[in-house]
């Protein structure tokens, strides 16, 4: 039943995306919309000197104002609120995150409803035969009007304008066929445009062997209520085809199901599979799309009419009208956590969103996070596990090889080169892992022994041969290549170590006949390359693949059977708590790669460190011996997720108003932590592992707790007093709750 409208003299409080957490009143415009004044109105208010929009949080009789002194709204932009359970993932968000409520619901609005556009989506014509036309029509000498009947003919359920015209038939023809009573045209909704007609599936569901089956027993018992899982399968195993079948049974209930991946690198593949195997509208949302698509895709899913989406973290947003369950793919993978503006993880917000709607999640992974794999050893979630790989072979392990005191080219020791000689002569493929993109980490003067450092960070420049130039990857400042030392001028300049461009230089040399790939971020700008590369390696034909972890993540290389890596160390002694998991599921994802089909994987892990103890039991036993390892670890040291971390970043050109507002936040939190008693602690300021970056002076600020309750009380104080504070006006500063880097 619509809510009534409010009397003229109710006060709307309204929602601006803006960092001040508050509401701003506003009196109601003369015209109300349709449905009256409610909360989930988007309203066009101003604000300053500009016009802003807005979404109504609530009403109310008074305000801190005078009533004279209050603006009134300039027009409503609905006349139907904004779907309720989006609002509330917003409001959720907004509180757990402490962050601005009308930040987060700019955030999580498409770019279209934030500019004011209608909240609706794109419709396009579709043209067919007139279903009382005679079924063959006399045109005499108008060629062009049979040959247009004709090839409507052939489409029974209608053309769209765009591909009539492409046949060359002009919009003159369609109108002289319409006139005559031939054809009908309809307005159709862009996205999901209409749901399948017969049978769900367009093809059968694969066989499932006893463990997958076992799964998809435990998901369908509680189909009706919340019921988190954990579904830990090593890679290959098929959780994908679980995906499917237990969309299927909530698809078959009318429902909608939610899938969220990492990495937009992932979408189209998922996508290609998921709409082989459905008839219903499976749609996608990531940063790809124009503004006009997503707003589509948006509002096909509010709508109901798209059954299943598939995106990447900012999808979580999406509403639902009738949800029946959400998966989490690759749940482990740090691409789930924004590093900017509303901090949140993608994944937990699944988890208090399928609590909200009390439908079952599953987080999926090989490589699970020490977050849900505590969860799930507690009781919290339901573990399910797949042991088995499709292929029938064992995952490969991984086998160490000592780099200590041995001569390398392009970053290969000869067992490695041999090892890729052999695989290419037998047919098959070898993916060559690492994870530095450019040719050499640096360059060196080898007379003085300077290095080439990057003006604005506290970091080196990466050498580029292609083209030739100097980069900071954490900054993007670029510049040339100098002809000699700038110290000594010494004109001995020596790149050191290996980045994908050296190790592709160096295998070309090694392998002149063999096709190589090189993957990363800088080989795959272009449009469209990345898929176009993965479709000429999925053919199967011997190859080389140059990559960085752009590949580990989720790609099915059936051809795959040798994977090296060709330096392992590079997360295992980082200054972050978090690096040696982190390390560990990279390694293990990418080993992932190899012997996916018909032949078995070999896995070769080139390190400087192969009796670390870590490293060690990762090789001997696996991923989930060591997680339980470094799961007792964290808890003996009290960090997460056997602790609750809040981390304040405050980051200034100016090193000294940085460190001031940093200790004086410190300083105040501490004495609010004596004063009200409250069990949690604060450590800091240091400065973060990499102070200086892009000219800027980071300082960090750390809070932790035993529980989550006593963390968000000192994350409120926190965030109060330096919104109250005017040093923190001058100095930009945000807060950071259950961070995953402590970059």
């Amino acid at each position: 039943m619509p809510t009534p409208a409010v009397s003229p003299a109710s006060i709307l409080r309204v929602a601006l995306p803006s960092p001040l957490r508050r509401l701003f009143d506003y009196l109601p415009a003369a015209r109300a919309p349709a449905c009256g004044w409610q909360p989930g109105l988007r309203v066009r208010v101003p604000f300053g000197h500009r016009e802003v929009v807005g979404v109504v949080i609530e009403l109310a009789d008074t305000s801190e104002l005078p009533r004279h002194k209050l603006r009134a709204v300039s027009e409503a932009l609905d006349d139907t609120p904004l779907p309720a359970d989006w609002r509330w993932l917003c409001r959720f968000a907004a509180r757990y995150y402490q962050h601005s409520l009308g930040d987060t619901l700019h955030h999580a609005l498409p770019a279209r409803l934030r500019q004011g556009f209608p909240m609706a989506g794109r419709t396009h014509t579709l043209w067919r035969r007139h279903p009382d036309a005679p079924e063959a029509p006399d045109f005499g000498r108008a060629t062009r009007q049979a040959e247009l009947w004709e090839l409507l003919g052939q489409h029974p359920y209608g053309l769209p304008t765009r591909a009539i015209t492409a046949h060359g038939l002009t919009h003159d023809v369609l109108n002289r066929l319409l006139h005559k009573g031939l054809l009908e045209r309809r307005e159709v909704e862009t996205a999901a445009a209409g749901s399948a007609g017969g049978s769900l599936l367009a093809t059968p569901a694969l066989p499932l062997n006893q463990e997958q089956s076992d799964v998809l027993a435990a998901l369908h018992e509680r189909l009706a209520d919340f019921h988190p899982c954990l579904l830990e399968g090593v890679t290959g195993s098929g959780k994908t085809e679980v995906y499917l079948q237990l969309i299927e049974a909530v698809a078959a209930r009318g429902q909608q199901a939610l899938v969220l991946v990492p990495e937009i690198g992932l979408t189209p593949q998922t996508l290609s599979r998921f709409r082989q195997r459905f008839n219903a509208p499976v749609l996608a949302l990531h940063s790809g799309l124009t503004d006009a698509e997503r707003l589509d895709v948006w509002e096909a899913a509010a709508s109901g009419r798209a059954r299943i989406i598939i995106g990447t973290r900012s999808a979580i947003f999406t509403p639902l009208a009738n949800p029946g369950a959400i998966i989490v793919d690759e749940e482990h993978d740090g691409s789930y956590k924004q590093q900017d503006g509303l901090r949140y993880h993608a994944r937990d917000l699944a988890v208090a969103r399928a609590h909200y709607h009390g439908i079952p999640v599953v987080l999926g992974s090989a490589t699970p996070s020490l977050e849900s794999l505590h969860q799930a050893l507690g009781g919290h979630y339901r573990h399910l596990h797949l042991t088995q790989r499709a292929s029938r072979h064992p995952p490969a392990r991984l086998e160490l090889i000592d780099l200590r005191h041995r001569r390398r080219q392009g970053g290969l020791l000869p067992d490695a080169v041999k090892a890729v000689k052999a695989t290419l002569d037998a047919g098959k493929q070898v993916l060559v892992f690492i994870n530095r993109r450019g040719f050499a980490p640096t360059l060196a003067c080898h007379a003085c022994g300077w290095m080439a450092e990057c003006g604005q960070c506290d970091a080196r420049m990466t050498l580029h041969r292609a083209p030739p130039l100097l980069a900071c990857h954490h900054c993007d400042s670029r510049r040339g290549l100098p002809d000699a030392c700038p110290d000594c001028q010494s004109g001995d300049l020596r790149a050191l170590g290996s980045g994908t461009e050296r190790s592709e230089e160096t295998l070309q040399t090694l392998f002149p006949d063999t096709v190589i790939h090189r993957i990363d971020r800088d080989s795959t700008r272009r449009k469209d390359s990345f898929e176009q590369a993965l479709r000429e390696i999925q053919r199967g034909e011997p190859c080389l693949l140059v990559g960085t972890q752009m590949l580990a993540k989720g790609h099915h290389l059936p051809h795959v059977t040798l994977v090296v890596v060709v330096n392992a160390d590079g997360g295992l002694y980082a200054a972050d708590f978090r690096a040696m998991e982190h390390n560990a599921q990279l390694l293990e994802q990418v080993a992932g790669r190899a012997g996916r089909a018909a032949d078995p994987g070999r896995v070769l892990v080139q390190t400087l460190h192969p009796d670390d103890p870590h490293l060690t039991l990762l090789a001997e036993r696996g991923y989930g011996a060591l997680a339980r390892e470094l799961l007792e670890e964290r808890r003996l040291a009290g960090l997460p997720p056997c602790g609750f971390m809040a981390l304040l970043r405050v980051e200034s050109p100016h090193v000294d108003a940085a460190t001031a507002l940093a200790q004086s936040a410190a300083a105040a939190l501490g004495d609010w932590l004596t004063q009200t008693d409250t069990r949690a602690r604060c450590l800091g300021p240091v400065p973060a592992p990499m102070e200086r970056r892009q000219n800027r002076y980071h300082l960090h600020v750390m809070i932790s707790a035993d529980r989550r309750s006593r963390l968000h009380a000192a994350a409120s104080f926190l965030t109060q007093w330096l919104e109250a504070s005017i040093e923190a006006r001058r100095v930009r500063w945000s807060l950071d709750i259950d961070p995953q880097t402590l970059a």
